[in-house]
């Protein structure tokens, strides 16, 4: 029997202990399924004296991360405190130059850090995993990284933030509007500290920027990608997109073109008997498309204590048996910076606007449109209050550039109260 491999876990939160939990109970399977044991060294959070309901008097106690990544007797660091700097990115570049290996759910961290991360891991000789960063439970990173190795990527995309998909499947099934389901969201834990992580986008396109890099070999690059939340849906979108066909996801899409990556994260308008229009509740999906393997549909629990905290032992037990790739798929040095790119995949388009009474105002819409190249597929006006009415339209496929011309002419007249919303209607 091999050594045991020896742990040092820092951040107590949900995730992590949920990890203790599984390294406790299921000690022998773990040990059977690598050849090694697996064990604790040591521990670090916050506050020391929180009852956390589970028994830590084996484990020495570290106040300092960065100290508990440099002890000697811990092999592997695994990093669940989270924040894209600070204490997370000081302790996890203490571990490899003190050679060890890193164990992180930090998606932050990586989206924004992760090529110096890669350089100083290869330099040092150790490896980062991060299953647990991108979709929970979700074996995502391992599906590109290594199942869908042999496959030249063609587009990346999926609901990858449970908690807008929550809200967003709670406004249809109850009737409720946004700020509801969001206190809602709140109460039930769902939310990240900022809010706006969540229904932002933000967390997200963490992910996303994260499934760019190994999927097209490209430098992690988060500001390319661009972000739209879900605060500006109503349930009147809800209504309209499911007597369509329809229902609204945050969907994240990323592909490359040969102007660059497109890398978009906003709300779509998706077929709702398609794989992606069924996803309820906080159920996340990532659909990967390749060469040779064709479309690829991963669907799980993209979050909470048991399912993230399995992804973290799936890359420790890799590390237990000896497995060691590139962070991101293939040598740091290798990754290239690819250029930004906007979609210009043509694409029908839902458009909801607040047309005042005015007359001719519904035909200088359309003439706004034409002018722009953006014609109309269908159109529904429902009936006016206080002077104003609610109008729904469909565009036959246009391009962006296309219909932000449109829209800019649009925000221009005097006929429309506030801004019109634009959801792309994406064929998956």
């Amino acid at each position: 029997m091999s050594q045991p491999l020896r742990l040092g876990i820092a951040g107590l939160g949900t995730v992590g202990i949920g990890v203790v939990k599984i390294i406790q109970q299921q000690a022998s399977l773990l040990t059977m399924r690598t050849g090694r044991e697996i064990s604790i060294s040591a521990i670090s959070a916050r506050t020391r004296k929180k009852d956390r309901g589970v028994d830590l008097s084996a484990y020495d106690w570290e106040d300092d991360p960065v100290a508990l990544a440099k002890r000697d007797d811990v092999d592997v660091y695994v990093e669940l405190m989270g924040g894209s700097n600070g204490p997370a990115k000081a302790s996890i570049q203490a571990a490899l130059d003190a050679g060890k290996d890193v164990v992180t759910a930090n998606k932050a961290l990586l989206a924004l850090h992760g090529q110096a991360l890669a350089e100083r891991a290869e330099t040092a000789g150790r490896v980062i995993r991060y299953e647990a960063a991108v979709a929970g439970g979700i074996p995502v990173i391992k599906a590109l990284a290594e199942g869908l190795a042999g496959n030249r990527i063609s587009r990346v995309m999926g609901v990858m933030n449970g908690t807008c998909n929550y809200i967003l499947t709670r406004m249809e099934a109850t009737g409720q509007g946004y700020n509801a389901l969001f206190d809602e969201a709140h109460k039930l834990g769902y939310l990240e500290a900022d809010p706006n992580l969540d229904v932002g986008g933000i967390d997200a396109g963490h992910k996303l920027a994260i499934l760019s890099s190994l999927a097209f070999g490209t430098q992690v690059d988060f500001d390319g990608v661009e972000l739209e939340g879900i605060q500006r849906i109503e349930l009147d979108d809800i209504r309209a997109a499911a007597d369509m066909g329809y229902r609204i996801k945050l969907l994240g899409v990323a592909q490359m073109t040969g102007r660059g990556l497109e890398q978009r994260m906003s709300p779509c308008l998706v077929p709702a008997n398609s794989p992606l229009g069924q996803l309820e509740g906080g159920t996340n999906m990532v659909v990967v498309e390749g060469d040779s393997v064709g479309q690829v549909v991963l669907r799980g629990a993209g979050a909470g204590e048991g399912p993230t905290a399995s992804a973290v032992l799936g890359d420790i037990c890799d590390i237990a048996r000896g497995y060691r790739y590139p962070v991101f798929g293939q040598p740091a040095g290798t990754l290239q910076a690819a250029p930004r790119a906007q979609s210009t995949l043509p694409a029908p388009y839902y458009i909801r606007m607040a047309l005042r009474d005015k007359p001719g105002a519904l035909a200088k819409i359309a003439s706004i449109l034409g002018d722009a190249g953006v014609s109309i597929h269908r159109m529904r006006q429902y009936d006016h209050v206080d002077d104003i009415a609610p109008v729904l339209l469909v565009t036959h496929k246009t391009t962006r550039a296309e219909l932000d011309v449109a829209l800019d002419g649009i925000g221009k007249t005097d006929v429309v109260t506030g801004a019109p919303v634009a959801l792309r209607i994406e064929s998956v």
